[in-house]
């Protein structure tokens, strides 16, 4: 049995937990937010990330910063929302600009462009490591392991390997999937 969800205390653990997150995200923080969020805070279930990552994939701007939006909303309102974002752009913000200054001054050094691509073979480690732990919460998909397979496969192969354009396979393979996981939820519901 798993522990039960819980309340953060105040907007600045909001803060806090949505700032360790983006200081631990080289690469990317989705890859850290499903161990924060789900394992570590406790604040949502590994079915509310999906959910709650699936509708911030969709939603123009960067994902993390749409999730860290709902998660401070759904708390504490317009002061979660200030929190969680504070959180995840404030001190990376800062480090950004002063790696940059930095960056610009080293970028000629074959040392600190291999560093780059190990940086970057790490950072897909964790997207695939985060989509195989996230991949069980599939089960409850209305849409079932089969045919999300399917729109996975469709995805991987329109933007992987024919290049197509990356809104249209959203908006169209999106609002596909949304209606046919309607039409079989009010089916299962009749």
């Amino acid at each position: 049995m798993s522990e039960p969800l819980r309340v953060p205390a105040s907007p600045g653990e909001i803060f806090r937990v949505f700032n360790r997150m983006a200081m631990q995200g080289f690469g990317g923080v989705m890859a850290v937010a499903q161990r924060e969020l789900c394992d570590r805070a406790r604040w949502i279930s590994p079915e509310q990330f999906v959910e709650m990552l699936s509708l911030s994939q969709v939603l123009p701007g960067p994902n993390i910063v749409n999730l860290a939006l709902m998660i401070g909303d759904r708390f504490f309102g317009v002061r979660g929302i200030v929190a969680a974002i504070s959180g995840v752009m404030l001190v990376p913000l800062i480090l950004v600009l002063i790696l940059a200054t930095v960056y610009g001054q080293l970028a000629a050094m074959p040392v600190v462009a291999g560093a780059l691509r190990g940086m970057g073979a790490v950072a897909a480690g964790l997207v695939l490591s985060t989509a195989l732990k996230l991949a069980p919460t599939q089960k409850k998909n209305p849409l079932g392991w089969p045919t999300a397979a399917v729109f996975t496969a469709f995805t991987l192969l329109t933007i992987g390997f024919l290049r197509w354009p990356l809104v249209a396979i959203v908006l169209g393979g999106g609002a596909l999937s949304m209606a046919l996981a309607w039409w079989r939820i009010a089916r299962a519901t009749r």
